[in-house]
């Protein structure tokens, strides 16, 4: 967890800094890339995952070092052809693990929060999901321990295959010439985030494309169809918490309300959108027939809450990063108390954002969490007591003044 908060330390504000570019160019050539609350939404996002991480929030059932250990055919030395084998390898599963997240129910709600901005920007790359606490595909990875790939060169090649796929979520980058026919480009990836139906579960490669094209699910951006993004049963909401579950709770509601037994057991692995058809008659959900005559989703978001909007996560990022600079002077046990703070801050300014009035009751409940800990400690883990209790009542009368005094004037 250390190591990996470093890493993020000095990975977060590179982030920012070419989200904040991609801005300034879409503004200067008059393409609108990035909506306020969409943004703030994304960006949160990518801070909850960032937390999961941090915390060590995943369960592995099976590791790559016990694959390795019972499987590997050869014992070789960390060469430089060995990195290069382990990212093919790395590419390959990931190319399955993806398709699998888009075709298979109840993997879907590993992935939906990732699809769910209605814009395409450098900050939908860092949707990333929460709800994926179980390393599922790790299987996935047994050609590479076949051939003897040492699990430390997984350990290096893992985090730089992941933010090598940063770059290419972008509509301001056309086609790349002969690099379309390699690797995944900007080109590739916004016919993958697509919803239009010609688009719709393709090009599922993370770095290399030629995987699409050898498994027949390569599909080239036309220039006649413009890409519309967002997933068919759209979000309608800004709080990435509730994104992540959303798919689930759905499939346990059906899977509760379906009569036939059979129905409540295969609905979980069925393809993605599938629902028995008693349920569908009587519950039906909406879903986008035409994505040209969709209205993307937007909440009341006059300059006052925007700017709050912005602060508060201005301010919880900059907690996070405070979080992750000291987690080597903090017990775990303090390291979850201060995720969990952050978790609830998170979810309490995104569902202001959504006009819900649980962002009062999380805000209420953070201002507990802030007090029992300042109670225990003395302070907020360095951070003066008055600096801290102060910025969460503001939250709390702030969601309170929003909800109940300006709601129709925002």
């Amino acid at each position: 967890m250390k190591e990996y908060a470093t890493v993020l330390l000095f990975a977060i504000p590179f982030f920012i800094v070419l989200i904040a570019i991609e801005f300034l160019i879409g503004r200067a050539k008059g393409v609108q890339t990035y909506r306020g609350f969409d943004t703030i939404s994304s960006l949160s996002s990518g801070m909850t995952n960032t937390l999961k991480e941090v915390l060590g929030l995943s369960i592995v059932i099976i590791s790559y070092r016990w694959i390795y250990d019972h499987v590997a055919l050869y014992e070789v030395e960390a060469k430089w052809w060995i990195y290069v084998i382990c990212f093919i390898g790395l590419d390959f599963a990931g190319y399955w693990a993806h398709r699998f997240e888009h075709v298979i129910n109840i993997f879907w709600n590993r992935h939906i929060v990732h699809h769910s901005s209605e814009e395409f920007n450098l900050a939908c790359a860092l949707r990333q999901p929460i709800s994926n606490v179980v390393a599922l595909f790790t299987f996935l990875l047994l050609p590479t321990a076949l051939l003897g790939v040492p699990p430390k060169v997984i350990a290096v090649i893992a985090p730089l295959h992941l933010f090598a796929q940063f770059w290419y979520h972008t509509r301001l980058i056309n086609k790349l010439g002969f690099l379309e026919h390699i690797i995944v480009t900007p080109s590739h990836h916004r016919v993958h985030h697509a919803i239009n139906d010609v688009y719709l579960d393709k090009n599922y490669g993370q770095i290399f494309i030629v995987w699409d094209k050898w498994f027949g699910t390569f599909q080239e951006e036309l220039s006649e169809v413009t890409p519309v993004y967002g997933v068919k049963r759209a979000v309608k909401t800004w709080n990435p918490i509730l994104i992540n579950y959303q798919h689930l709770w759905l499939l346990i509601k059906d899977a509760f309300r379906t009569q036939r037994w059979k129905d409540k057991l295969q609905i979980w692995f069925k393809p993605t959108g599938w629902r028995p058809e008693d349920v569908a008659k009587k519950y039906p959900v909406e879903s986008i027939a035409d994505p040209f005559s969709y209205e993307k989703f937007q909440t009341p978001s006059g300059p006052v809450l925007s700017i709050w909007a912005w602060l508060q996560l201005t301010i919880n990022l900059l907690l996070m990063l405070h979080m992750m600079y000291i987690i080597a002077d903090i017990t775990i046990y303090q390291l979850f108390q201060y995720g969990l703070f952050l978790f609830v801050s998170i979810y309490g300014y995104t569902a202001l954002m959504d006009q819900s009035k649980q962002a009062i009751v999380a805000e209420i409940i953070k201002m507990g969490i802030v007090i029992s800990i300042i109670y225990m400690q003395g302070t907020w883990f360095g951070i003066a007591a008055f600096v801290i209790i102060s910025y969460t009542l503001i939250s709390v009368l702030s969601s309170c003044y929003f909800l109940l005094f300006q709601k129709n004037h925002i």
